[in-house]
């Protein structure tokens, strides 16, 4: 496939052009210009490792939701086996923005639960574009309580914009499903460990991502708004995402420093859009550490050590003495 560049990658996208027209000369050609085709290829890396370096919080959104970026039935298809995915909430439907189903992970039965958007035009309006609308919610939790009736972990990964705020999603009571799937994740009796791959927006992320372990990926993004949402409320515009972007706190480091994640899994360079396969071995390895972790603990100990997570979250100053 090949990469779409970003805006503020042109100098590279400039580089790999050069070097995609030096290769096709030199498969038409007698002429060996391989030594010049590798020399742009180690400048572009530079190039690239350089601008990754150095980026500003927008960027990193950008990044974030670029659309070669591998979602949640990548992963899926990579890193479990034996994936059967379960599909409804028993209520009302089946929301294709939330796939879940019984897998193995290095040969442990496990639950497997993640947004997935859509690839081109068709499939990302049959998955309404990684938004979910309650029944996806309920699907989520219904899966999640039959994965504690199993005894397995549960894995959950993050990727949208934020839940449908549409009429009928809120016909249905969207802030309720929400809501309840915070009750159940508090309460759940069986590891759960969620990764941030791309956009974690407001509640529609945190409805499957209060894990015992939260990860997220070096350039995905974790906040209770859009940049653009957050920038047309306070400025009226648009516009203003990249300042909103900056003052959101949305990036990975700033996350951490908070205390709300556990971890960053580091991505390949130029980010897991440009390689696939690397991007599958770092996170592989991430979960099977974090699973490691958990592993053996009793329900009360998990139970203890959640609460314990959920309620360290913030900071207060009393000022009643004053």
């Amino acid at each position: 496939m090949k990469t779409t560049f970003l805006d503020f990658e042109q100098s590279v996208a400039e580089l790999e052009s050069k070097i995609e027209e030096l290769r096709f000369v030199q498969d038409e050609s007698a002429v060996d210009i391989s030594d010049e085709i590798s020399r742009l290829a180690d400048k572009s890396q530079q190039l690239t490792k350089d601008l990754y370096s150095r980026l500003t919080p927008w960027q990193v959104s950008q990044i974030a939701r670029h659309p070669q970026r591998p979602y949640t039935l990548d992963y899926v298809q990579h890193l479990f086996t034996d994936f059967h995915e379960l599909h409804g909430d028993r209520s009302f439907a089946d929301d294709l923005s939330i796939i879940g189903g019984l897998a193995r992970f290095n040969g442990t039965s496990c639950m497997v639960i993640g947004h997935q958007k859509g690839r081109d035009t068709k499939e990302r309006a049959m998955r309404n574009f990684g938004m979910s609308k309650p029944e996806g919610y309920r699907k989520a939790m219904r899966l999640m309580r039959l994965a504690e009736k199993f005894d397995i972990p549960v894995f959950t990964f993050v990727d949208t914009p934020g839940a449908f705020p549409g009429i009928d999603a809120e016909e249905r009571n969207q802030s309720e499903a929400i809501g309840h799937n915070l009750y159940t994740q508090a309460e759940l009796k069986v590891p759960i460990i969620s990764t941030i791959i791309g956009e974690g927006g407001s509640g529609g992320a945190l409805a499957i991502a209060m894990g015992d372990m939260v990860m997220m990926l070096q350039y995905s993004t974790y906040s209770v708004i859009s940049p653009e949402g957050c920038a047309s409320i306070l400025w009226k515009t648009a516009e203003m995402a990249p300042e909103a972007a900056e003052q959101l706190a949305l990036t990975a480091n700033r996350i951490k420093a908070l205390g709300l994640i556990d971890k960053i899994v580091s991505e390949p360079v130029g980010g897991a859009h440009r390689d696939h396969a690397g991007m599958m071995v770092l996170l592989k390895r991430a979960l099977a550490d974090s699973l490691r972790q958990l592993t053996g603990l009793t329900v009360k100990e998990l139970l203890e050590r959640r609460h314990e997570r959920f309620l360290s979250y913030g900071k207060f100053k009393d000022t009643s003495a004053q």
